[in-house]
C-alpha cells in the first residue's frame, strides 16, 4: 500500500494547487456577480425557502445478498428525506433504534436490473476473468427481479424483489436517491462549488482529458476520490490483477474487495487533505475580499486588457474552428436536447394539472374544506414522489446524441439527463408551492364549497401561466449551458496544440496584486467561450421565435404580473395538516396540551409515499429460512461491534466537513452505526449528504405497510442516524 498512498498524495497535491488557484477567481466572480446582477428573467413562480423535512420517502422490505454467508436476507429498508438508503435487520430493529446494518450514499452508483448485465460489467472490469460457460457465476438471484447497485470503484449492493411491480417501485426510489446524491455540491455554494468544479476540469484538461466526466458525482470528497481512482485504478489493476488466484469468479470477488478497500483508503486521505486546504483558503478569504472590494474596477480593467490580448492572438484560429467544426452541428445538438427535455417539462405540467384537478373533484365529491388539509398536504409533496414524477423523468431517457457523441467527445449523456431531471423537480415544486400560497390566500376569504372549487380552478390557471413562462426560461438556459458543455471542451482540445504553449507569455500582463483573481488559463477559456456563444444564443433564439416546443421569445417579459405574490411567500410556511386537519383527515384531534401535540403529532404525520405490498416474513423460492431477529438484542450488537473492532478499523465517525453537505459541522457527537457483519466496511460513498429536505404524502394502505406503521408516535423517535441533525454519519468504518 505504500506506493498507493504515495501516488494518491501526489495526485491530491497537484489537484489541490488547482483548487487554491481557482478559489480566488471564483471569489472575484461571485463578488462581481453580486454587484452587476444576473440579467436573467425574473422567475414568476415562488420557491420553497423552508424545505420539507422529517418525512420518510419510502420504506418496505427487500432481500439483500450477504456476501459472507452467500445467503439472501430479508431487510427492512427506508429512505429518509436526505436520500440515504438505510438497511435494518427488520422493522423491530428499526423500532428499537438498533443502529442500521448500512446507510448507503448512492452517489456514483448505477442501477442494474439484470444479473447478466452485472456479470458482463464485472467480466470487463478485470481482463481474463470472464467465467467459462456452465461454471457458477459470482452472483445468482433467486427471483427474476434483481436490483444491483454497481460502482466502478466502491463495493456493490445486491437486492431482489418478489414481483415486477415491487422492482419498478424500488428502481424509481433508488434512481431518485442516486440523482439526489450525485448532485452533492450545494447549489447555493457560490465560491467553493465553482472553484471545485473548475479545478476538476482544469486538472483533467492538464492530463489531456476533455469533455464531460461521468464520475463528477457526489460531494467534493467523493468526486476527489473518483478523480484519484481514475488514475490509480489502471495501475492497481496492472500490479495486482496477475497476482489474483483461484477461479475467475473468485478473482472477480477479490478484485471488488481490493478496489473497495483502496477506494476507502483514498477517500480518507482525500477527506483529510481537502479539509486542510479548504480551511486554509477560508482563512485567506477575508483578506482577499478586502482587496477585491477596494480594487474591483482595476481588477476588471486588468482582466479586460488581458482578454483583449489573448483574443487578438487566438481569434483567427478559434473562428475557423467554430465555423468548420461546431457551427454546422449546433442545430442538430439543440434539437436532440429540446425534444426529450420539452416532453419532460410538458409532462410535469400535465401531472401537476391532473393532481390539482383530481383534488378539486374530491373537494366537490367528498366533503369540501374538511378534507382540504389532507389533500393539500399530499399535494405539497408531489415533486418528491418518485413514482408520480417518474413519467416526467423517463422522457429524458430517450436523449441520444448519435454520431455527435463521438465527434464532440461526450462520454455519456447522463450528465444532461440528470440536470434536466433536477430542473423538472424544481419547477414542479415551485408550481406546487405557488399554488399552495395563492390558495391559502383565497381560503382567508372563507369561501363556500362551490366558491372554493372555482378558486382552485382560477388559481390553477394562474399558476400554469407562470409555469409556462418559467419553464421556457429554465429550458432555454439549460439548452445554452448544455451546448457550451458539449462545444467548449471540443474547441479547447482542437486549439490546444497551437495555442496552449503560447499562454504563459501572457502572464506578465497581470499585475502581481491581482494574480489571485485573474488567471491566464481561465481568461483564455472565456475568450474561447465568447467565440461560440453568439452562435449558441442565435440557435436558441431562433427556436424560440419559431415557438418550437412552447419556448417563449426573449422579448416576452412578464413584469410584476403578480406584484404581491412574493410578499405572500414571506409569511410562515403553511402547515396544511395542522391548519386544516380534522379527525378524519389531517390526523387525530389535537392533544390537550401544545407540548403533547408537538412530537407525537409530528411523528404520526411522518407518512411515506410509496408502500411495498409484500409479506414481511415471506421467504424466497429457495432459502426460505428467514434470519432470526436476534440482531436486535444487545448481544448481537456487541458481537457486530466486536467484529468491527477486530479488523475493520472501528472509529467514531468524524464530524462532517463544513463543505461535505453545505451545512455547518454537526454540534453533537454522532452515534456509531453498526457494520454489515457480513462484509468489509462500507464504501466511503456512504458518507450521508443531507439533501434538500423531503416531505412526502401518505401512502395508499397496503397489506403490510402503511405510513402509520412506519412511524407511529409510540414506536420510534425521530431517526437521528439519517437526518440533517447528524450530517456526519458514516457507517461501517
Amino acid at each position: 500500500t505504500g506506493w498507493m498512498g504515495e501516488k494518491t498524495g501526489k495526485i491530491l497535491t497537484e489537484f489541490l494547487q488547482f483548487y487554491e488557484d481557482q478559489y480566488g477567481v471564483a471569489l472575484f466572480n461571485s463578488m462581481r456577480h453580486e454587484i452587476e446582477g444576473t440579467g436573467l428573467p425574473q422567475a414568476q413562480l415562488l420557491w420553497r425557502k423552508v424545505p420539507l423535512d422529517e418525512r420518510i420517502i419510502f420504506s418496505g422490505n427487500l432481500f439483500q445478498y450477504q456476501e459472507d454467508s452467500k445467503k439472501w436476507r430479508n431487510r427492512f429498508s427506508l429512505v429518509p428525506h436526505n436520500y440515504g438508503l438505510v438497511l435494518y435487520d427488520n422493522k423491530v430493529a428499526y423500532e428499537r433504534q438498533v443502529p442500521p446494518r448500512a446507510v448507503i450514499n448512492s452517489a456514483g452508483y448505477k442501477i442494474l436490473t439484470s444479473v447478466d448485465q452485472y456479470l458482463e460489467l464485472i467480466g470487463n472490469s478485470l481482463p481474463g476473468t470472464t467465467a467459462k460457460s456452465g461454471s457458477a457465476p459470482i452472483l445468482k438471484c433467486p427471483t427474476q427481479f434483481p436490483l444491483i447497485l454497481w460502482h466502478p470503484y466502491a463495493r456493490h449492493y445486491y437486492f431482489c424483489m418478489m414481483t415486477e411491480a415491487e422492482q419498478d417501485k424500488w428502481q424509481a426510489v433508488l434512481q431518485d436517491c442516486i440523482r439526489h446524491c450525485n448532485n452533492g455540491i450545494p447549489e447555493d455554494s457560490k465560491v467553493e462549488g465553482p472553484a471545485f468544479t473548475d479545478a476538476i476540469r482544469m486538472y483533467r484538461q492538464s492530463k489531456e482529458l476533455y469533455g464531460t466526466w461521468e464520475m463528477l458525482c457526489g460531494n467534493e470528497v467523493q468526486i476527489l476520490s473518483n478523480l484519484v481512482m481514475e488514475e490509480l485504478g489502471p495501475e492497481l489493476k496492472a500490479e495486482l490483477g496477475p497476482r489474483l488466484k483461484g477461479k475467475p469468479q473468485e478473482r472477480q470477488r477479490q478484485w471488488i474487495q481490493i478496489s473497495d478497500a483502496v477506494y476507502r483508503m483514498v477517500y480518507e486521505q482525500a477527506k483529510a487533505r481537502f479539509e486542510e486546504v479548504l480551511s486554509k483558503v477560508q482563512q485567506m478569504r477575508p483578506a482577499m475580499q478586502a482587496v477585491i472590494r477596494t480594487d474591483m474596477d482595476q481588477i476588471i480593467t486588468s482582466k479586460e486588457h488581458l482578454a483583449s490580448k489573448i483574443r487578438a492572438f487566438i481569434l483567427p484560429k478559434a473562428e475557423v474552428c467554430v465555423r468548420n467544426h461546431v457551427q454546422p452541428y449546433i442545430p442538430s445538438i439543440l434539437e436532440a436536447l429540446m425534444v426529450p427535455t420539452s416532453q419532460g417539462f410538458t409532462e410535469v405540467r400535465d401531472v401537476f394539472f391532473k393532481e390539482v384537478t383530481d383534488m378539486n373533484l374530491n373537494v366537490i365529491n367528498e366533503g369540501g374544506i374538511d378534507k382540504l388539509g389532507e389533500y393539500m398536504e399530499k399535494l405539497s409533496r408531489l415533486a418528491y414522489h418518485p413514482l408520480k414524477m417518474q413519467s416526467c423523468y423517463e422522457k429524458m431517457e430517450s436523449l441520444r446524441l448519435d454520431g455527435l457523441q463521438q465527434r464532440f467527445d461526450v462520454s455519456s449523456t447522463s450528465v444532461f439527463k440528470q440536470r434536466a431531471q433536477i430542473h423538472m423537480r424544481e419547477q414542479m415544486d415551485n408550481a406546487v408551492y405557488t399554488f399552495e400560497t395563492l390558495l391559502h390566500q383565497e381560503l382567508g376569504k372563507g369561501p363556500t364549497k362551490e366558491e372554493l372549487c372555482k378558486s382552485i380552478q382560477r388559481v390553477l390557471e394562474r399558476v400554469l401561466k407562470k409555469y409556462d413562462y418559467d419553464s421556457s426560461s429554465v429550458r432555454k438556459r439549460f439548452f445554452r449551458e448544455a451546448l457550451l458543455q458539449v462545444s467548449i471542451p471540443f474547441l479547447l482540445k482542437k486549439l490546444a496544440p497551437t495555442c496552449k504553449s503560447e499562454l504563459p507569455r501572457f502572464q506578465e500582463l497581470i499585475f502581481e496584486d491581482f494574480a489571485k483573481f485573474i488567471l491566464v488559463e481561465n481568461t483564455y477559456e472565456e475568450v474561447v467561450l465568447q467565440t461560440v456563444m453568439k452562435d449558441i444564443l442565435q440557435a436558441v433564439k431562433e427556436a424560440a421565435v419559431q415557438r418550437k416546443h412552447n419556448l417563449y421569445r426573449d422579448s416576452m417579459v412578464m413584469h410584476n404580473s403578480d406584484p404581491n405574490l412574493h410578499l405572500l411567500a414571506e409569511g410562515a410556511p403553511i402547515d396544511w395538516g395542522e391548519e386544516y386537519s380534522n379527525s378524519g383527515g389531517g390526523g387525530s384531534p389535537s392533544p390537550s396540551t401544545p407540548e403533547a401535540a408537538t412530537l407525537s403529532e409530528k411523528r404520526r404525520r411522518a407518512k411515506q409515499v410509496v408502500s411495498v405490498v409484500q409479506d414481511e416474513e415471506a421467504g424466497l423460492p429457495f432459502e426460505a429460512s428467514p434470519e432470526p431477529p436476534s440482531a436486535a438484542s444487545p448481544d448481537s450488537v456487541t458481537e457486530i461491534q466486536g467484529l468491527l473492532a477486530q479488523g475493520l478499523r472501528a472509529e467514531s465517525p468524524p464530524p462532517a466537513s463544513p463543505l461535505l453537505n453545505g451545512a455547518p459541522t454537526g454540534e453533537s457527537p454522532q452515534p456509531e452505526a453498526a457494520p454489515e457483519a457480513s462484509s468489509p466496511p462500507a464504501s466511503p460513498c456512504q458518507h450521508l449528504l443531507p439533501g434538500k429536505a423531503v416531505d412526502l404524502g401518505p401512502p395508499k394502505p397496503s397489506d403490510q405497510e402503511t405510513g402509520e406503521q412506519v412511524s407511529s408516535p409510540s414506536s420510534h423517535p425521530a431517526l437521528h442516524t439519517t437526518t440533517e441533525d447528524s450530517a456526519g454519519v458514516q457507517t461501517e468504518f
